[in-house]
């Protein structure tokens, strides 16, 4: 059960120059009741605000913790504050010569935009009306405002707040379509052009329609509507959309939402009235604009709802679809001089951008709301910047300002949003890899090769992908697979190289027979055909759509910001990174240092194939001395690789892991393939495929790899120790600087830490004797990514100088769940909250969490000053990031162009470990 605030105050009033509340009680009064409240008390502010009252969050609670019912005392309360609204009006609620209406609206603690429910209206009924006509003397605005309602509350309260499933068309859509038959059958393009009588006959039409349908009576008594309307901005919260858009927000469940009534003011009043919503800066890009849109003769809901194309507030706000209007400020002057004032004066209080609506009635101007405006990426590191420069906030608030992941927006290309408003997609999936991206359609790997080749831009689809995927998955512009999840290979590879990647996309079905695929709606695509994907959002669609470039060195707004962030942030912030050119790449992000070099991609992609001819022989190899010919020939080329890589980080940490993946992914299939590596090792096809066979593991993740590779092979191990320290001492006698990692994965023991040891030692002094060099710096250490290993790490740090959390497979082991086949079952567990997200996009807290911090705890324990980082996904997600500083981490890694977010992520968790 609920506790109830002690004083039993659930009603808060605003209005006159007065408040109960301000702006510091969102919890209690929601976002909207609270800015309401402060701009109606605030001394410094007292706007033209319609009085009204504020139901709080607490009652919410309540309503759904005893059966959709209310404290007793509720009612006595409001109607003490309604009092006070009529007294303020001269107006009285329910009167049939002089009625109150008033609006009844929604406001949860953080803004969700048309997420919850509305009635306007409220309190005109057959009795009343009359009363309206007599205040406005205007019989056609009366009957409009009651059709309104009507159509408001049939589908908010009676249909949406009383639970009933709409099985075809639901009772707005049904009245909706009455009020358009009457349009086309008199020729008319707005819902201005009704005539009274017109709208008379259909107030009627509609109540029989509510009776016939919903099976009782629309309620013509001004109390019956103000409580219903109330209940069912409550019941609201827990509506479908409410809902998705809290877990896409992660809003908690139990915040609730508050009730505001307030008295109405009508826009739609004649030529003298108009309704609009403003922003303070333009939203869209940031630049510090006054920018918005307005109706003549029109309530709130219609610049909403886009039944009519609005106005622009100003010459600033004009676009093509509006410049044939005229703007607020020609038309009403004074009152555009009276609004622009007071959006400055909200914006200097709240230091903010604000979204604000405003109604103007008969040549008087009123407040309806402010709340800080939504905005993108693009425009909130404009904002936070500027906003700085003008000495507006301070550094750690331009910081807090952005969300991580908005930063997306402005690393990679994106699907220009005035085309997809206008285009409808063909299909949706998982947004695995963010931007947009366009290309023809291919079916292979090969064929992404050889098209990309002839200079085509290609999108690969597949049903999913592995690495031998890895050369076609680099030449097309994105990939696009119908299975898999967010940690599948395709979208672990396509976030690393920042490439646009939907996965899971099961509403297309590929023909490889016909190379074609299938949509669910019946779209057939064939190889070569165009395709557009949005992979932030998930979106496939078909055809070319216009792509807007991004060039972060010209973006003087990010680069401030960023130049804030970096003297903020405590932990570094390194790259995971497998070639050269990916290591450039993250340098230009920001990147300190690689925390995850992966030696077995230098195998795929291009100028790959002698090195994975000479792995493929080494691992096909019989005896220690054939698989020693091989690693002596593969040298060279790993000793490169290494070597241009650290190059490029310019004495910034790179840390080498050994081999990992188990040997059998690196067997060709491929015949023609199979017999030159037979041809190669002197053996027979016969031979050659009974030593593949036996490199056959039933569960290969579990099986024959990292330092069990080592163990069973240390020749494996030494040469890849003897490339790293060879390639560090040949760039430091160059007079340039070098400082390597050598990281150990898969261990579940001390002993093979000690064991690997052994070789590194003995190939140290010998690298060391060989280069002429007393000492070659480096440190040795080890992935922890084993649940034994985090919780045997005290023994483990006495022979390891650091650590590294491999998050991806600690979170695997420790769920028990398979990365590549939770598609299957995942998104189930999250629509039914068994799980609250995806553990392999945001660290699981409470289980692997407390491994890691077991880790690092029994690690310093025995080492105070252990090197301590993270190279799993988890290091570019923001959410994770926070968790890993309060830990202590040193730093986190990830992939080249998710380090922004994680640089920004890092700031924000100092300042708010300091509050």
């Amino acid at each position: 059960m609920s506790k109830l605030t002690k004083a039993g105050k659930y009603v808060y009033f605003f209005g006159g120059g007065k408040a109960d509340g301000n702006e510091s009680m969102k919890n209690l009064l929601g976002g909207k009741g609270a800015n309401l409240a402060e701009m109606a008390g605030h001394p410094k502010l007292k706007l033209p605000v319609p009085a009204g009252f504020t139901v709080t969050t607490e009652v919410c609670t309540y309503f759904y913790e005893n059966k959709k019912t209310y404290p007793k005392v509720l009612k006595s309360q409001v109607e003490e504050s309604l009092a006070k609204m009529e007294k303020l009006a001269v107006k009285k609620f329910g009167d049939e010569k002089n009625p109150l209406l008033v609006s009844i609206r929604s406001g949860a603690r953080r803004s969700m935009p048309g997420m919850m429910e509305t009635v306007l209206n409220v309190g005109l009924t057959e009795k009343t009306i009359g009363g309206l006509i007599a205040q406005s003397g205007d019989e056609r605005f009366a009957y409009d405002a009651y059709r309104r309602l009507i159509m408001m509350y049939a589908d908010v309260v009676m249909e949406k707040g009383a639970g009933i499933e709409v099985k075809s068309k639901g009772i707005r859509k049904i009245m909706d379509e009455k009020l358009e038959h009457i349009k086309h059958k008199q020729g008319y393009t707005s819902d201005t052009d009704l005539t009274v009588d017109e709208l008379k006959e259909l107030v009627i039409d509609y109540k029989k329609t509510i009776k016939k349908i919903l099976g009782t009576e629309f309620p013509d008594d001004p109390w019956k509507q103000m409580w219903g309307g109330i209940g069912a901005v409550f019941s609201s919260w827990n509506g479908k959309r409410a809902i998705e858009y809290r877990r896409i927000e992660k809003i908690p469940d139990e915040w609730g939402t508050a009730v505001n009534v307030q008295s109405m003011v009508f826009g739609n009043m004649g030529a003298g009235s108009c309704t609009g919503v403003a922003f303070t800066r333009n939203p869209g890009n940031g630049e510090n604009k006054f920018y918005g849109e307005y109706l003549v003769n029109a309530q709130g809901e219609d610049v909403v709802a886009g039944i009519r194309t609005p106005a622009p507030v100003n010459q600033y706000s004009m676009n093509d679809q509006s410049k044939q209007f005229t703007s607020l400020e020609k038309l009403m002057p004074a009152l555009y001089k009276e609004l622009f004032s007071f959006q400055k004066r909200l914006e200097q209080h709240y230091k903010d951008m604000q979204d604000i609506e405003f109604t103007i009635e008969k040549g008087k101007l009123y407040m309806l709301q402010c709340r800080v405006g939504k905005r993108n990426g693009i425009a909130a590191v404009r904002m936070a910047a500027e906003m700085h420069k003008e000495k507006l906030i301070d550094a750690a608030t331009a910081v807090m300002r952005v969300a991580p992941n908005q930063l997306v927006e402005l690393l990679l290309p994106m699907i220009d949003p005035a085309a997809e408003l206008i285009t409808k997609p063909i299909a949706k999936g998982l947004p695995a890899g963010p931007g947009g991206a366009r290309g023809r359609v291919v079916f292979t790997s090969d064929d992404a090769v050889a098209w990309a080749a002839k200079g085509e831009k290609v999108i690969l689809v597949r049903e999913e992908t592995s690495p031998e995927d890895v050369d076609g998955m680099h030449k097309a512009q994105a990939i696009l697979t119908t299975k898999g999840g967010m940690t599948s290979h395709a979208a672990l590879v396509a976030r690393g190289w920042g490439k646009c990647c939907i996965v899971g996309c099961s509403d297309i079905e590929i023909h490889a027979n016909t190379k074609t695929f299938h949509a669910k709606n019946g779209e057939i695509i064939k190889e070569g055909d165009w395709l557009s994907l949005n992979g932030t959002k998930g979106l496939v669609y078909e055809g070319t759509m216009a792509l807007t470039e991004i060039d972060l060195d010209k973006n003087i707004s990010y680069n401030y910001l960023m130049k804030l962030v970096d003297k903020i942030k405590q932990i570094a912030v390194r790259t995971n990174a497998e070639t050269p050119e990916d290591a450039g790449h993250a340098m230009k992000f920001g990147a300190e240092g690689i925390g995850l070099f992966r030696t077995e991609h230098m195998f795929y992609g291009e100028g790959s194939e002698q090195p994975l001819f000479l792995l493929r022989k080494m691992i096909v190899s019989k005896t220690e001395q054939e698989r020693r010919t091989a690693l002596n020939e593969l040298f060279k080329y790993v000793k490169k690789d290494i070597k241009d890589t650290m190059k490029v980080m310019k004495g910034y940490p790179v840390t080498i892991r050994l081999l990992d993946p188990p040997l059998h992914e690196f067997v060709p299939h491929d015949v023609e393939k199979l017999h030159h590596l037979g041809k190669e090792l002197g053996i027979s096809m016969s031979v050659l495929r009974r030593r593949v066979l036996a490199l056959h593991e039933n569960n290969p993740m579990l099986g024959h790899r990292g330092v069990r590779l080592g163990i069973s092979f240390p020749e494996i191990t030494e040469m890849q120790v003897r490339a790293i320290l060879e390639a560090t001492a040949e760039i430091l006698k160059s007079g340039k600087k070098a400082f390597p990692e050598i990281m150990v994965p898969v261990t579940c023991t001390v002993n093979e830490l000690i064991h690997q040891k052994v070789i590194v030692d003995r190939v140290y002094k010998e690298v060391c004797v060989k280069m002429k060099m007393k000492k070659i710096p480096y440190l040795y250490g080890t992935m922890i990514e084993t649940p034994r290993a985090a919780l045997r790490a005290e023994l483990m740090a006495h022979v390891a100088d650091f650590f590294s959390y491999g998050t991806n497979d600690l979170t695997q082991m420790s769920f028990g769940f398979s990365r590549d086949d939770i598609g299957g079952f995942l998104p189930k567990y999250l629509d039914l909250k068994i799980l609250p997200y995806d553990p392999f996009q945001t660290i699981d807290q409470d289980g692997v969490g407390e491994l890691v911090r077991a880790g690092i705890n029994g690690g310093r324990k025995a080492k105070p000053h252990l090197k301590v980082g993270i190279c799993g996904e988890h290091g570019g997600d923001a959410d994770s990031v926070k968790f890993f500083h309060r830990l202590g981490m040193n730093y986190v890694s990830c992939s080249p162009f998710r380090v922004p977010i994680a640089r920004l992520a890092a700031a924000q968790a100092a300042l708010e470990n300091k509050r």
